[in-house]
């Protein structure tokens, strides 16, 4: 038997560091892994619905159409990591190539068979909120209450997207070696580095770690353990972050740059950041307004409520937070964490959905440490009055009774909601249903329209509602033409002309990126093909084959494809199309 982490007692100073709360029941020496099963066995029952579930949206990106995840070759890997690679169009506008290895892996081993997929994600996700447990108790939160702030990140709706969702091992993976490079930095600085590095190469999320781990070392000062080595290694961390910046940059402009309009106004920006971050915390402590795809609007309003409430909350906490830091508290570093959680994905670099269940992922054990350690800091204080005779106190007993009840009835009730969430990921059709109910005037919704219009055989409807939703961002020509439940509809020359229309978009846009991978030539080619313009589509094909990879084989199989149609096409006496062209 051995107590839970921690040893010595904690000074002021050293509170950040130091053993967990004073008190603590002898825990047995396996309770880590005791948790894990316990936690595991919790989530595999809320996810039970989502574990059959299809591969749906980026998957097909990342995994299923990804033809650098069919091999565990060296090529394959070292295209995985090289920034230039034509592998990196498969990131979706990241530089994630421990996130692309962890798939290729899983390829290997899983191929087709979705279930391994997703038990993979549940126990990262359960290994996840064990190790947000030891972080909290590190931070002398009571054993309970840290049971309890696990117990909701387990449970929280708003993981559910980043757990059900194949693709998003990047954030359970992503958070797992953000977490343990916390823990680690705390004894064993130098470890610590790589598993920071490896968090960012797996998602960029994982940066939070930084300012999160000095904020803790900063509430070490001065306390036995708390030498100058942590700063040092802290500024290998910002190395490999400087390091890490270059890529990812790079990624992200070659989708962001092309694909997000900028906001009209920086006001209009501005109010948006904060009312996103008013939504964020409102999800966070209620799951009210998660969904799938999100589609909010600008915000144009000054008297739109969610930028109204964005302004009380960011003074509040950021006062908490500076003066949480001036007395070398560890509540601060947790808010700090939550805070650096959201500024990547505050639109302050504006990206095609705003907002995202996904995205609390990170944000989560901010709140939640920050919001425990407020709690056992206004209970002690209480406590202190009561103990001076202050006969209007409270007994910090009965409020903390209170509070753990409040926080276990939530428990439950964020356990049904994931349950009945989890239901939604066993095909893309329900996901675009929930995202249609929850933003009616979205693309999304839009789009289900013209499905229904087309199922019907109203044309005119189909196509005012498709280009409504391309107006929206759900533009992609490919889309269209593969769609089944547009089939009714896709010989109808108004359709055609919508399908042409958003095939000469994406021509512009490929030509403004300005980039020349395979991949890229091969969706400007099918473009063409849209046009019925074959030689051109021919040329961009050959082109794409120069490039060699391995996208190869369906290259080869496109132009012999191609060329069968340009020979069928001259026999019926139509002409041989548009001459070839160099590109």
């Amino acid at each position: 038997m051995a107590h839970a982490p921690g040893a010595a007692p904690a000074s002021a100073g050293s509170a950040a560091f130091g053993s967990p709360a004073a008190g603590a029941r002898r825990w047995p020496r396996a309770w880590p892994l005791l948790l894990f099963v316990a936690f595991a066995a919790l989530d595999l029952a809320v996810f039970r619905h989502a574990l059959h579930g299809e591969f749906v949206s980026d998957d097909f990106g990342y995994v299923v159409n990804n033809p650098y995840a069919s091999a565990l070759s060296a090529e394959n890997v070292a295209a995985l990591f090289d920034p230039r690679s034509p592998a990196q169009l498969y990131a979706v506008g990241n530089y994630a190539p421990i996130h692309a290895l962890l798939h290729v892996l899983e390829r290997q081993i899983f191929a087709d068979e979705v279930l391994g997929y997703h038990l993979v994600n549940v126990l990262l996700h359960a290994l996840n909120s064990v190790l947000l447990v030891t972080l909290l108790l590190w931070s002398r939160v009571p054993p309970l209450a840290a049971l309890l702030g696990g117990l909701l990140f387990a449970l929280h709706p708003a993981n559910v997207e980043a757990v059900a969702w194949i693709s998003q091992l990047k954030s359970s993976a992503g958070l797992t070696w953000a977490l343990a490079a916390l823990l680690v930095h705390r004894r064993h600085p130098a470890l610590s580095a790589p598993l920071f590095a490896l968090g960012l190469l797996t998602k960029a999320a994982a940066v939070f770690a930084l300012p999160m781990a000095a904020a803790f070392s900063w509430a070490r000062r001065g306390a036995p353990g708390g030498d100058a080595r942590h700063w040092a290694w802290l500024g290998v961390w910002a190395l490999v972050l400087g390091l890490y910046a270059f890529p990812q940059l790079a990624a992200f402009g070659h989708v962001a740059a092309v694909e997000v309009p900028a906001y009209d106004e920086a006001w209009v920006q501005l109010r948006s950041i904060a009312a996103i971050g008013a939504r964020y915390l409102v999800m966070a402590a209620t799951s009210y307004g998660v969904s799938a795809f999100h589609e909010p609007s600008p915000l144009v309003s000054l008297f739109d409520p969610w930028w109204l409430a964005a302004l009380p909350a960011a003074a509040l906490l950021g006062w908490r937070t500076l003066a949480c830091l001036r007395r070398g508290s560890d509540e601060g570093a947790y808010w700090i964490g939550a805070a650096a959680s959201y500024a990547p994905i505050s639109q302050i670099f504006p990206f095609v959905h705003p907002i995202a269940d996904r995205y609390l992922y990170f944000i989560l054990p901010g709140l939640i440490g920050g919001t425990l350690l407020f709690a056992v800091e206004w209970r002690q204080r209480l406590a202190a009055r009561r103990s001076s005779g202050a006969q209007a106190a409270p007994s910090p007993l009965l409020l903390s009774r209170v509070a753990l009840t409040g926080a276990a009835a939530l428990a439950l009730l964020f356990a049904y909601h994931s349950a009945e969430r989890a239901r939604l990921w066993r095909n893309e059709t329900r996901l675009l249903v929930d995202a249609a109910n929850h933003y009616p005037e979205g693309g999304t919704a839009s789009f289900l329209r013209g499905r229904r219009a087309a199922q019907l055989g109203d044309v005119d409807g189909a196509v005012v509602a498709l280009r409504e939703a391309a107006d929206r961002g759900v533009d992609r020509f490919a889309i269209l033409v593969t769609d089944p439940g547009l089939a009714p509809i896709q010989r109808e020359p108004a359709f055609r002309e919508l399908v042409r229309e958003l095939a000469r978009r994406w021509i512009a846009r490929a030509q403004a990126r300005g980039h020349s991978t395979p991949a890229d030539l091969r969706a400007m080619a099918l473009a063409h093909v849209e046009l019925e313009e074959y030689g051109e589509a021919e040329a961009w094909l050959e082109r794409a084959l120069e490039g060699g990879g391995p996208l190869e084989p369906v290259l080869r199989a496109d132009l012999a494809a191609l060329r069968a149609r340009r020979a069928e096409w001259a026999r019926r006496g139509e002409g041989e199309g548009h001459r070839p062209q160099s590109p």
